[in-house]
């Protein structure tokens, strides 16, 4: 099987029922202790927003999401890196391509698409690895 071409968004937030419901609530009783900043950004009260949604299907990547307890079992050399964090795997390799104090500082969602954005393109130019030529910002 052929080495995949992938970004990696990883949650600082468990998966399962349980733990979606206790950030739910945590998000909104006290939504500046939640630990996810990338959860915050990209999710509504509701689920993803439609916008990022849009945004990672044009990714000229295969977008994966993982959630914290899951990493370590996925990608067992990753678990020393603070999360949320993005990651780009290329033919096998994974590297840190947003790190959390990046993802911490970045203020909204139309922030997080251009840095995103940069930093696939940084990585993808040139390549001929991409599934799209360009992914759009809405």
């Amino acid at each position: 099987m052929a080495a995949q071409n992938r970004i990696l968004f990883v949650y600082n937030a468990d998966g399962g029922l349980l733990a979606q419901f206790k950030d739910y609530v945590l998000k909104i009783v006290s939504p500046e202790t939640y630990p996810c900043s990338l959860c915050q950004i990209t999710y509504g009260n509701l689920g993803m927003k439609r916008a990022w949604r849009r945004f990672v299907r044009s990714l000229p990547l295969e977008a994966v999401f993982l959630h914290r307890d899951e990493l370590v079992g996925a990608y067992a050399s990753l678990r020393h890196f603070p999360l949320a964090a993005v990651f780009s795997e290329e033919e096998g390799a994974v590297s840190l391509l947003i790190s959390a104090d990046e993802l911490d500082a970045t203020p909204d969602l139309p922030a997080l698409q251009a840095l995103v954005l940069a930093r696939v393109h940084e990585r993808t130019r040139g390549r001929g690895q991409s599934r799209k030529e360009t992914a759009t910002v809405a």
